[in-house]
């Protein structure tokens, strides 16, 4: 990472809340959004889903559920903004194109930001970009936010995704695989929909701040979509870049949050995984891990953690001033993001 950013909350709409402040409130209280509901096929099963209640007519098509759901959330982050949006760039992580979501069947992937723009009736600077490679990738776009505003091409960025697992194809793909929570599978996925935006900046606004000060990626070869269990080489190899490049040590960070959706595969990676990389011996280590309450949202869980993370600096309830936020993508992306409190005088 070339410089460090200054991370604030933007906007949110999840299962658990129609804004980000319900949203991240919801994480602290430790709240479930779960619910289950039933399935067409294989009729009359059920599955416990996370779902964000809506008027039928937002729901008419997957296509316009995930422009409904980004509209939502990236007005509610030019809300009260200084910076105008075509002084404001958009990087949106997208469904990951392996999954070949049915969104696309109503809306052209390449359109889909686009789309939502419409929807927000708002123009946005022309260095906006839609992306693959699930919630882990939107680290590697780091780079490209900071030299945009390096340049002053723009005043802010807004970093986030749209996703949504809730939906037959996902469904039917994850239970063929047995990867879902269900009374058989306690260690299974629950599937999840959502949108949200963190801003990030150049500079910090007044009073407490957040900061991204180091970020690692790799590639994990033993994806969960392989046939091998992963070993958490590509999380050790991120965690260690974020730290070395960050001038924080491993024995600095007093907290995690984590995209894990607790999955047999995911808890197994972080088991193995992590016993490498946190090597300094703590009490209590604290942990948080947006899924647990609403459920698994793909490519929209990276911004949510990295907003839970920056929140809890600014609001005041971090219970230390040096997180790691550990971001996973179901195709073998792995990202590590290195954040730190700044205290202003």
């Amino acid at each position: 990472m070339k410089r460090p950013l200054y991370i604030s909350v933007g906007g949110a709409v999840t299962p658990a809340g129609l804004n980000a402040r319900q949203t991240t409130s919801a994480i602290r209280a430790n709240l479930s959004a779960f619910q289950e509901v039933p399935l067409s096929e294989p009729f009359p099963a059920t599955q416990i889903v996370a779902r964000i209640p809506a008027k039928a007519g937002l729901r008419r098509n997957e296509g316009i559920w995930l422009a409904s759901m980004g509209a939502r959330a990236l007005k509610e982050a030019m809300l009260g903004d200084k910076a105008t949006p075509d002084q404001t760039a958009v990087l949106l992580a997208l469904p990951e194109s392996f999954r070949d979501h049915p969104a696309y069947e109503n809306v052209d992937r390449e359109r889909l930001l686009d789309v939502i723009f419409e929807r927000c009736g708002l123009r946005f600077n022309a260095g906006s970009r839609a992306f693959d490679g699930g919630a882990a990738a939107s680290a590697g776009l780091l780079d490209y936010a900071g030299d945009m505003l390096e340049s002053g091409t723009v005043a802010q960025v807004l970093l986030g995704g749209v996703d949504s697992l809730v939906n037959g194809t996902d469904v039917a793909r994850l239970m063929r695989a047995n990867r879902l929570k269900s009374e058989n599978n306690a260690q299974g996925a629950v599937p999840g929909e959502g949108a949200a935006f963190v801003r990030l900046t150049r500079a910090p606004g007044s009073g407490p701040a957040a900061m991204i000060c180091g970020v690692g990626l790799a590639q994990e070869i033993d994806s969960v979509l392989s046939e091998r269990q992963s070993q958490g080489h590509a999380m050790v190899a991120s965690l260690l870049a974020a730290f070395s490049r960050s001038g924080l040590k491993e024995s600095d960070i007093e907290f995690l949050v984590s995209n894990g959706n607790g999955e047999r595969y995911s808890g197994l990676e972080q088991l193995v995984g992590r016993a490498r990389f946190y090597r300094t011996h703590r009490e209590i280590f604290p942990t948080a891990y947006p899924a647990m309450t609403v459920g698994d949202i793909g490519a929209a869980s990276a911004a949510l953690v990295l907003m839970l993370a920056a929140d809890s600096f600014i609001s005041g309830y971090a219970p230390g001033r040096v997180a790691a936020c550990e971001l996973a993508s179901e195709g073998g992306n792995r990202s590590a993001i290195a954040l730190t409190s700044v205290r202003q005088r």
